[in-house]
């Protein structure tokens, strides 16, 4: 499962009106996020990475697992929907099923709600198939691995001066407030990602901070990722690392939020910021997902 994304500009006020759990968006907001979407280039590509991602999956489990896993696909607010994807399963009569989320930390109102989703979904079934899901996989040894290694890589973007003060950045989609009192254990995963990879990098300054809140009344989480590069600014630092960890895909999150707002705010600081490549539909990352999933069924079992 994921979150799904516009499939073009005609496609962007059913998006943005869907997940405004269907209140239309204002003028105002639906051209914001037009122009963000034009910004890098007319479309997200995460539904097309999705896809590839559910072939590249289904390709590893079956070198992992032969025979033993069916790769469905659902997203949370474009087609297929996470509806579609269990009447699928449903219609393929199959038993059981394992629900992956392509995120690997867990919150009530992320990795949660596509949860609840399929409960809802099962509903219409007697009997229903039995559904097992993976809530987080932000330890997974594998995961650490591959972060710690796309972290060594982009270390080399800088210069043997510039490592000297170079500060690594965690970064991780913020949610609202509100789950501080609830004792959601996202920040706390977060965290726990963060330390393990530090410790396989070798990298000894590291931080952490949120992007991507919603334009929403409520307060988010924070620091934001503008605020956070403002502070490292002030602080003397001027050469920055971002690891958005949160994040296993190239979308509007990492593409405009990172590659194009992030990138603007600290040219006028007169920083020098990148950032950790995404997993997208690399053939590793696969393997190390295919990993948890067969991991997840033997637990079952």
């Amino acid at each position: 499962m994921s979150y799904g994304a516009a499939q073009s500009r005609d496609d962007l006020l059913r998006y943005y009106t869907h997940i405004r759990h269907g209140l239309p968006p204002s003028n105002e907001q639906l051209r914001d996020l037009t122009l963000r979407y034009d910004a890098i280039g007319g479309q997200s590509p995460l539904t097309l990475i999705t896809k590839r991602q559910v072939a590249g999956l289904q390709a590893a489990l079956d070198g992992a697992c032969p025979g033993q896993f069916q790769v469905f696909l659902g997203m949370k607010h474009s087609p297929p929907f996470i509806a579609d994807g269990v009447a699928a399963i449903h219609e393929a009569n199959l038993k059981r099923f394992v629900g992956l989320v392509l995120a690997p930390h867990y919150s009530s109102m992320s990795v949660g709600d596509y949860f609840q989703e399929i409960t809802q979904a099962l509903q219409s079934y007697n009997p229903s198939p039995k559904f097992f899901g993976i809530r987080s996989w932000h330890m997974d040894p594998g995961l650490i691995r591959l972060l710690a290694q796309r972290l060594r890589e982009s270390m080399a973007l800088f210069s043997p001066e510039e490592r000297e003060d170079l500060v690594v950045v965690f970064s991780a989609h913020s949610l609202p407030q509100r789950i501080l009192a609830q004792g959601d254990p996202y920040p706390a995963q977060l965290r726990q990602t963060g330390e393990l990879v530090a410790e396989q990098a070798g990298i000894s300054r590291y931080i952490y901070s949120w992007q991507s809140a919603g334009r929403t009344r409520e307060p988010w989480m924070g620091p934001d990722i503008l605020e956070t590069l403002s502070s490292l600014h002030t602080e003397g630092y001027n050469h920055v690392l971002v690891a958005p960890v949160g994040f296993v895909a190239d979308h509007l999150e990492v593409l405009y939020d990172l590659d194009i707002q992030a990138q603007q705010h600290a040219k006028g600081l007169g920083m020098h910021i990148e950032r950790t490549a995404s997993f997208n539909d690399d053939p590793a990352f696969l393997q190390m997902l295919a990993s948890v999933v067969c991991k997840h069924a033997e637990q079952m079992e």
